[in-house]
């Protein structure tokens, strides 16, 4: 039987930011010269690789935009191929069936969020989703109800299928290491949901060290080392301004192996699918718990970088 249809609604943009062209034209392929003009580069090189026949879900397509600035909504409806830009955020209530809010202002989320939500709209939440312990309470019940869904697109990292697949034959799997670009708030949710889409394990604390600028949390430089009970110890490396780095390896006693996570395309894709099978079931695709841990991992982690202090991740109160 064919997919009923879902008229998504896409909200962007934050800087250093592209998610809302990138997923936009995903869902409903893109014009060639829109995204050249776009600024988005990096975006166009890897979409004008893939073939026409890997773009688009059936019956789903974006049909609403909104950024703050009506020009980027603009560059953003032409390069994705949108039909249709609202003045405001309200504008967009009613009009669409699901939201995908690609900003990772995660200061805003809930603000942005919280309207749709409550008009039983689901919405797909760029990471992270929230750092502030009540805001991710109050949205919690969206998420355990299956109206909300927020992660890294590298929880579904094509690169680590055979780990997820073959992970038995690692053998006691002692370490889990990966190294991210920029900061641990807002770039450590990458790795953690790469690490963690992995393991079938879960953190019970969390101890930080390193550089963290003015002394928020956020962490420009630091290693983020995370206990998991009876599983493997898993440190995250945060390096600031380096070079692309998105990479997982594994140390077990009977195998070892080490990921460069670069396929942006296809774990966005995937991230979709599992959006959209959320949107049409009314069911979490993505265990809201995944998700809490997760949060509460980057709570703890800029907890510790404040304090110096080992964080059990049972203490945040989430």
């Amino acid at each position: 039987m064919p997919s009923e249809p879902v008229d998504l609604g896409v909200v962007g943009v934050t800087e250093g930011n592209g998610h809302p062209y990138s997923f936009s034209a995903i869902v409903n392929g893109y014009d060639p010269e829109g995204m050249a003009a776009s600024g988005w580069g990096v975006i166009h090189d890897y979409l004008r690789e893939k073939d026409p026949s890997e773009f688009g879900f059936e019956g789903a397509s974006v049909t609403h935009a909104w950024t703050q600035d009506p020009a980027e909504t603009e560059r953003l409806r032409a390069a994705a191929r949108i039909p249709n830009a609202v003045e405001d955020l309200a504008g967009m209530r009613g009009a669409v069936d699901a939201v995908l809010l690609l900003r990772d202002d995660y200061e805003r989320h809930v603000e942005m969020a919280l309207p749709f939500l409550e008009d039983g709209t689901p919405v797909f939440v760029d990471k992270p989703l929230a750092l502030d312990p009540e805001e991710i309470d109050t949205l919690r019940p969206y998420l355990e109800s299956g109206l909300l869904m927020s992660c890294s697109g590298f929880r579904y990292a094509r690169e680590l299928d055979g780990p997820r697949a073959t992970l038995g034959d690692y053998g006691d799997l002692r370490l889990v290491r990966a190294s991210v670009l920029n900061g641990w708030a807002k770039y450590g949710v990458h790795m953690l949901d790469a690490v963690f889409g992995v393991l079938d394990a879960r953190p019970t604390a969390v101890r930080a060290v390193g550089a963290d600028g003015d002394g928020d949390g956020d962490g420009d430089r630091a290693t983020v080392a995370v206990t998991t009970g009876d599983g493997p110890l898993v440190t995250i490396d945060a390096l600031g301004d380096v070079p692309i780095t998105f990479d997982v390896s594994l140390y077990g006693t009977e195998r070892t192996s080490s990921h460069q996570l670069r396929d942006n395309f296809r774990a966005f894709r995937r991230t979709l699918w599992h959006f959209l099978e959320t949107v049409r079931t009314g069911e979490p695709s993505l265990d809201p718990e995944a998700t809490l841990d997760v949060l509460r991992v980057l709570v703890a982690g800029r907890r510790s970088l404040a304090t110096g202090e080992r964080v059990p991740t049972a203490d945040v109160p989430i």
